[in-house]
Order: C-alpha cells, then sequence, then structure tokens
C-alpha cells in the first residue's frame, strides 16, 4: 500500500511538472511570436508614409499575426490566439501589461519594480500581479512612449521624469543609472469620479458631524491646512472642502499636476509647469502663488505647499484672503508646524522662530490630519484650532479627533476594517464659533460632544 500511494503521488506530482513546461514553453513561443509580429508590424506600418488610425493598425495587427502564426507553425487555442492580439494591441498602441489596470477603475495606484514586478493598488492595499513585462528593453519602450505622449524625454541624460498622462494621472520613471534594479515607474490614477462629502462619509472617513464642522469653518472663510503622508487621501479632502467655498467667490487653484475637480464659477486653475528639454520655461508653485495674489482672488487653494511659497501663502491667509486651503507633507499638528516653520526660514532666512510661528499661528485656523490605516482605509485622524501663541509656543485646541480601539477585515469598498469612534473633544473654541458665525457660517455646538462608532457603519453599509 505504501508503495502504490508513493507511486500514485510521483505519477501526480509528474504530471504537475509537465503541464508546469508545458505552459512555460507555450509562453516562451509566444513571446517569440509577439517579437516576430511586431517586428513585421513595424514594416508594414512604415510602409503606408502616413500615420494610420487605431483601427487600421488593429486590422494590420491582425493580419500580420495569422500569417506569422502560419508560417511558424504554431498551433494556438482561441485563447492564446486573442491573449496574443491583445498583448501587441496593448503594446503598440497603449501601455503594455500596464493597460489592463489603467482600465480598472478598482486600480488607484500602478508600481513597477524592474520588468518583472509590477504591483497595484486596489481597495487601499498594494497586491503583487502576475503581469510582468519581457524584459527591461520592453519597459524602456513603455515608458519612452509615455515620455513620447507628455514631451517629456527620460534617458541616461535625463533619467528622471515626472509628468502628467492626458486622462490626467500621474507618472514618474526612473531609469538606470539612478534605479540600477531595473526601472521604476508609478502610475496615480486619476479619480474620474468626482469623490463627494457623501462618499467620505460611506468610506467612513469622517463622522456627520466632523463634516458639519468642516462645512460650516470652510464657509466661515477659515484658512485650512491638511496634513498627511502619502497616499493618505489629502487631495480628496481639499477636493471635497473646496467644494463648500461659496459659488460667488474667485477662487484661484494651484497645483503642481492638475487633481482638484472644482465647479465654481469664478474659477482660475493655475498649474505648475517643469523646464523643457533645454532646460528652460518652468513655472514653480511659488511663481504661480505670487502671480495669483495680483489676480484679485478671493480665496486661493494651492495642491500642496512644499517650499519657499508657504511664506507668501501664510501672507496672503493674512492679507484679505483667508479662507484659503493647502495640504503638506506631516504626520500630525506639531511636525505641521516645523515644516511650515522650515518652509519660510528657506525663503527669509533672518526671521527669528518666534517671528514665523506667530505668523502661523496668526495665518491658519485650523489643521485637519488625515491618515492611511493598516487596512488601507483613510480617516481623518484630527481636526485642531490654532489659538494663538504662550511664549515661543503655538496653542491648540483638539475640536475632533479618530480613536482606534481594534482592526478587522475590510470589505472591498465597504466601510473600514478599522474599529474605533470619531469623538468629539468637548471643547467648542468660543472665538473660532463667532468668527464662523460671523462670515455666515452656521455651528452647532453639539457636533464637539458627539460620539461616532465606525462600527456601526460597517454594519449599516455592508448590511
Amino acid at each position: 500500500m505504501k508503495v502504490g500511494r508513493l507511486d500514485h503521488r510521483g505519477n501526480l506530482d509528474a504530471g504537475i511538472q509537465t503541464g508546469k513546461r508545458d505552459r512555460l514553453e507555450t509562453d516562451l513561443a509566444l513571446s517569440h511570436l509577439k517579437t516576430d509580429v511586431q517586428t513585421e508590424l513595424v514594416s508594414r506600418i512604415s510602409e503606408l508614409g502616413s500615420a494610420p488610425t487605431q483601427v487600421i493598425i488593429r486590422e494590420i495587427i491582425e493580419d500580420v499575426c495569422a500569417k506569422v502564426i502560419s508560417t511558424s507553425g504554431l498551433r494556438l487555442d482561441l485563447v492564446d490566439y486573442r491573449r496574443v492580439i491583445k498583448d501587441i494591441i496593448d503594446d503598440f498602441l497603449f501601455l503594455g501589461p500596464l493597460q489592463p489596470f489603467l482600465a480598472d477603475d478598482d486600480v488607484t495606484e500602478i508600481a513597477v519594480n524592474g520588468s518583472q514586478c509590477i504591483f497595484i493598488e486596489r481597495f487601499g492595499r498594494m497586491e503583487l500581479t502576475g503581469s510582468r513585462f519581457a524584459d527591461e528593453s520592453h519597459l524602456r519602450r513603455i515608458i519612452d512612449r509615455i515620455g513620447q505622449e507628455v514631451n517629456r524625454r527620460c534617458d541616461e541624460q535625463s533619467p528622471l521624469m515626472d509628468a502628467r498622462l492626458q486622462d490626467g494621472s500621474r507618472v514618474n520613471a526612473v531609469i538606470a543609472p539612478i534605479s540600477f534594479n531595473g526601472s521604476a515607474l508609478t502610475i496615480r490614477k486619476f479619480n474620474r469620479e468626482h469623490m463627494t462629502d457623501s462618499d467620505l462619509l460611506r468610506e467612513e472617513s469622517l463622522s456627520p458631524a466632523m463634516l458639519s464642522f468642516l462645512e460650516a469653518a470652510v464657509k466661515g472663510r477659515c484658512s485650512i491646512v491638511v496634513a498627511g503622508g502619502t497616499g493618505s487621501g489629502k487631495t480628496t479632502l481639499l477636493n471635497v472642502l473646496s467644494r463648500f467655498i461659496p459659488t460667488h467667490e474667485r477662487v484661484v487653484t494651484i497645483e503642481d499636476a492638475a487633481e482638484l475637480q472644482l465647479s465654481l464659477e469664478n474659477l482660475v486653475a493655475l498649474e505648475a509647469r517643469p523646464a523643457n528639454i533645454e532646460g528652460v520655461g518652468a513655472v514653480t508653485i511659488y511663481d504661480l502663488v505670487v502671480n495669483a495674489l495680483r489676480m484679485r482672488p478671493d480665496r486661493i487653494v494651492v495642491g500642496e505647499c512644499r517650499g519657499i511659497e508657504a511664506l507668501d501663502m501664510i501672507n496672503a491667509m493674512t492679507t484679505g484672503h483667508d479662507g484659503s486651503l493647502t495640504t503638506i507633507h506631516a504626520n500630525d499638528v506639531i511636525t505641521t508646524f516645523t515644516r511650515l516653520e522650515n518652509m519660510i526660514r528657506r525663503a527669509v532666512q533672518t526671521y527669528e522662530s518666534r517671528t514665523i510661528r506667530a505668523m502661523i499661528a496668526q495665518a491658519i485656523d485650523l489643521v485637519v490630519v488625515v491618515k492611511r490605516f493598516s487596512d488601507g482605509s483613510r480617516k481623518i485622524s484630527s481636526i485642531t484650532a490654532l489659538m494663538g501663541m504662550e511664549a515661543d509656543v503655538i496653542t491648540t485646541e483638539e475640536l475632533f479627533r479618530f480613536e482606534q480601539t481594534g482592526a478587522g477585515a475590510r470589505n472591498g469598498k465597504c466601510g473600514s476594517g478599522v474599529m474605533g469612534c470619531f469623538v468629539g473633544c468637548q471643547n467648542p473654541v468660543p472665538e473660532l464659533i463667532k468668527r464662523i458665525e460671523s462670515w455666515g457660517g452656521m455651528v452647532d455646538q453639539s457636533w464637539f460632544y458627539d460620539v461616532c462608532p465606525t462600527t456601526e457603519g460597517i454594519q449599516r453599509i455592508c448590511r
């Protein structure tokens, strides 16, 4: 009996190994086939003289593929044949193995670490895919195609590329010799659907009381800084907050890469521009902030403050442009102040620390910290009011916070796996409330005593 089981298991293992070997041989044959088809395809298209349409290219691909397969004697079933056609079309017209992820609305980010490693972010979590490029040269061709589309170069002389695709997605590429383990490519997809305040509530990014307070604060012309780490949802929240701005106000938005989606009537949207291939023509965020002050804005919305433009932004908030909004890379309130202080000092090195802190305390009303949690969900972790200065320290009052009590499994888009409560800190600030109401905002003091467990949201949404 023992020998028999071993024989049976051995035969089974042999069958599995044979199947794997056959699949590898088929994949190798398909790879050679694609190369032959692409070589013939380039020749056929170059003979046309003029640039063909996508429809004509698809017809040529199918014709060339059929002829090459017939000549090679390779036998393909319908599934493999269709896969070859699709892969070649994606390679020739689009972004190769990345194209299915670009077309998938559930995928929000694509990260390529060399030709054999493609990660995607889905529902806030990164996962390794089974897709890959044929080799490094294949990946470089796709990077070159992206560069051609956005009129940017990415070669040994300029091994870094940061640009925006036609659909609004942001792309960053790094090639050798800077990236010595193979070229790296990151695509942050542009969300075609406008994220709304209802979406934030459904995804349990904040409580209804917090949302109501933030809406009142924006309408009450509070100057707000949204702080958080990479991918924490800063721009998403900034987008939602910006929509609370009264429609009659003149707003100038300034971004490194256009991501805000506002529907205001009196809106001017400005976008920074990198230098061209010759290294000239750059227009920085700082340039745009300085220029925006000459455009008679009621408010300025800066997608991200990260340099000397912070000084002009702070000055704008205290010289008639209160109610302005921006984001900053910082994980908490204290780090937000430190980063702003360092940015301002880079602009004017003669300012003392106390002077800079006093400027920050006078200009900013609220710091909203957003955080990305272990389950991939994004939440507002705190809303803090700036009260002024005591000695050399900026004084603050925390108004709302998220208190995590545990972690569970997240069900796709449904709610959040992180368990806890959004709580009001029972600390309504009279000066802030008076300011908001003086501009027409309405504040319900019960918001500051609200307790909203996320577990109730999970049960409600996923039911």
